[in-house]
């Protein structure tokens, strides 16, 4: 999940939730800034997403020949797989705030030998797009990185056709739940939720796509969720170990340490708890993902 807000600049005082005050009164709300980067250890799970395992929801609304914007593309796995669903015919527009990430998306589209895409980089507050430019306008765990995902969504619906869909899923932090119980779990979502709201940014974003959505003016909306569920051992593995490094070696490492919410020392200790948890043979995680699907 990419955020298309600015790169890392460190943290900042405004929140998703008055980012739409701070702008009437004349304060950018792009302040947000995406709190992961692109470390390795992000685009590890990044690279695992596709459109079956992360737009189910969106996937029967999708025909050929139809044009689709995927904001926040990321690595572009499941762009490439939005071209396919979409072909023959369709066209995809991919576009993400950081351009390293871009060149990435591109190159996976070239090695699956996917033509049918165009990308860019561009800010969801202020898309470089005219009205009613598409008919899918497509966002992934972006909405709970932006400074204002109201104003985003109002984006993504003036660049939407009449008739066409705006689409949103993200992750809801508080509702994630695992077992065994592991106090430093604990710890470390309780850290990663003061560091990402520091940082611009609504954690719990899943809850809140459907206000979200009516705030921006949609009057037809679906909302449903769906989960992620790490449950297999290798599952287990890898889920643990990109938490670990992501907590030590991203850019949330750098941004918790000097935003003064965490030690160095402090988030090692819980880079071992999510090694620790991940080793035991009855672990089990879930992610609650929000989800809207928006008629224009």
């Amino acid at each position: 999940m990419t955020s298309a807000a600015p790169g890392p600049a460190g943290p900042t005082a405004t929140t998703a939730a008055t980012a739409t005050d701070a702008t009437a009164a004349g304060t950018p709300a792009e302040t947000a800034v995406y709190t992961h980067g692109h470390h390795e250890s992000v685009l590890r799970s990044h690279r695992w997403r596709t459109a079956r395992n992360s737009a189910a929801y969106l996937i029967g609304e999708l025909r050929p020949g139809m044009s689709v914007l995927d904001v926040g593309c990321g690595p572009g796995t499941i762009t490439a797989d939005l071209a396919e669903l979409v072909a023959p015919g369709g066209r995809v527009t991919a576009v993400d705030a950081a351009a390293d990430v871009v060149e990435q998306a591109r190159a996976h589209a070239a090695e699956r030998g996917l033509d049918g895409i165009a990308f860019a980089t561009a800010d969801v507050h202020a898309l470089d797009f005219p009205d009613d430019s598409f008919d899918v306008v497509h966002a992934h765990q972006v909405l709970q990185h932006v400074g204002d995902p109201v104003q985003a969504l109002r984006e993504m619906r003036r660049v939407c056709r009449p008739g066409g869909i705006v689409a949103a899923r993200d992750a809801d932090y508080a509702a994630m739940t695992w077992y065994p119980a592991t106090p430093g779990l604990d710890a470390w979502l309780s850290l990663y939720r003061r560091v990402a709201r520091a940082n611009g940014g609504e954690p719990d974003a899943g809850r809140r796509l459907h206000a979200w959505a009516r705030a921006a003016g949609f009057t037809d909306v679906r909302a449903t969720a769906t989960a992620w569920c790490f449950a297999t051992p290798e599952e287990i593995a890898w889920w643990s170990a990109l938490w670990a490094d992501r907590t030590t070696a991203s850019s949330y490492a750098r941004v918790a340490t000097e935003g003064g919410h965490a030690t160095a020392t402090e988030l090692a200790s819980l880079a071992g708890a999510w090694r620790m948890w991940g080793a035991s043979p009855d672990a089990w995680f879930s992610v609650l993902n929000g989800e809207i699907l928006c008629r224009v």
